[in-house]
């Protein structure tokens, strides 16, 4: 649909149409606040499209991101709660499961990697068990024999993002959200946005949620991804399952996400030979039956990586609201996202883990 070419100026502009800016979009609407939202595509086509849906603070904690640890553990707490609230105001399901994760090892080097990692969420102090190889295949019936060792992360979930972008849609729809599709952005500022037909809406706030196209420091870190479908049904694996190079989330009703490679590939989005290729061949040394399931679709998305991995939460210095950057963890941090700039657009000052992550930390210029 186009741009409505009404003169009102809503309270707030959201710039991007994907899980972030629906679930800002959101909860600016819910505060009472009239919301007008953007997307050049459709609602959720870009990375929130390919995205597996891992809601996994624990399993993806890495060294030297503290912050990004304190946020994930944050938002996944609020997850339960947050799915609940829109499947209510939408009416439908968003697909969030309660699966957990399993961190697996198959030879003595990644047993020996898996080591360190477990003594980094030791150090860290976040839950996580160490469980021999002979446990983990009670667990998940479907590893390989020569998985060694695994750690069991029973706290970290996951979601369908294709149902929570749809659930988020229809609440935004229930709340008087106006979504507005096929619109084009080329300008912001504080107070108004500047389509690429020429026209200016104005707003009382903007918020900048485009994902790997919000700008420097934003970049674009390409994953290829693939969805493959168990003709028997569920079964062959029922929690997430990570494994060196790449990760295999069920979706309960016999589809499986595997995913995904990392690649600095600029603003790519091809699927490649050697992408799908090394996806399969790591995923059934650890999950032989992934043989027998259907390659429904292949996939490459981008996500909006930052120079320290975090995302960009709050004003930058122009006045623009930024909820962008959250590179591997946009579908984890939307209800973290969602609160934070929900409450600053209603006057409320940025507190808890969500004040970590200000613009201002990198430079004015890498901000604009």
């Amino acid at each position: 649909m186009e741009a409505s070419t009404s003169t009102a100026a809503p309270d707030v502009v959201v710039v991007g149409g994907g899980v972030i800016g629906l679930a800002v979009a959101w909860s600016a609407a819910r505060r009472g606040m009239s919301v007008t939202l953007l997307e050049r595509d459709r609602l959720g086509r870009g990375a929130s499209h390919v995205a597996a849906g891992m809601l996994a603070p624990v399993s993806e904690a890495e060294a030297g991101e503290p912050a990004v640890l304190h946020a994930g553990l944050a938002s996944a707490a609020r997850w339960p709660s947050f799915a609940a609230e829109v499947e209510a105001a939408s009416g439908t399901s968003c697909g969030y499961r309660r699966c957990g994760t399993l961190v697996v090892a198959r030879d003595a080097d990644e047993a020996e990697a898996l080591e360190r990692e477990h003594a980094l969420r030791a150090e860290l102090g976040v839950p996580v068990q160490r469980v021999l190889g002979s446990a983990a295949r009670r667990l998940e019936p479907g590893l390989a024999p020569g998985v060694r060792v695994a750690l069991d992360a029973p706290d970290d979930h996951a979601v369908d993002p294709r149902a929570f972008v749809a659930a988020l849609a229809a609440a935004c729809t229930a709340a008087g959200v106006d979504l507005r599709t096929g619109v084009e952005v080329v300008g912001h500022a504080a107070g108004a946005v500047t389509l690429a037909g020429g026209e200016t809406v104005g707003a009382g706030s903007v918020v900048l949620a485009t994902g790997a196209w919000a700008g420097a420091p934003v970049r674009p870190v390409k994953g290829q991804i693939l969805r493959l479908r168990d003709p028997d049904g569920p079964g062959l694996a029922d929690r997430v399952v990570r494994f060196e190079h790449g990760y295999l989330v069920p979706r309960g009703d016999g589809r499986y996400v595997l995913g995904a490679t990392m690649e600095e590939q600029g603003f790519d989005t091809t699927v490649t030979a050697g992408g799908v290729r090394e996806l399969l061949h790591e995923a059934r040394l650890i999950v032989p039956g992934i043989d027998e399931l259907v390659l429904e679709e292949t996939a490459a998305g981008l996500r909006p990586g930052t120079p320290d991995n975090g995302p960009l939460l709050g004003k930058d210095d122009d006045g623009v609201v930024w909820a962008a950057g959250h590179y591997r963890n946009g579908i984890l941090l939307a209800p973290l996202t969602a609160d934070a700039i929900g409450g600053l657009l209603a006057g409320e000052p940025l507190e808890g883990p969500a004040a970590d992550f200000a613009p201002q930390r990198f430079t004015t210029a890498g901000a604009r």
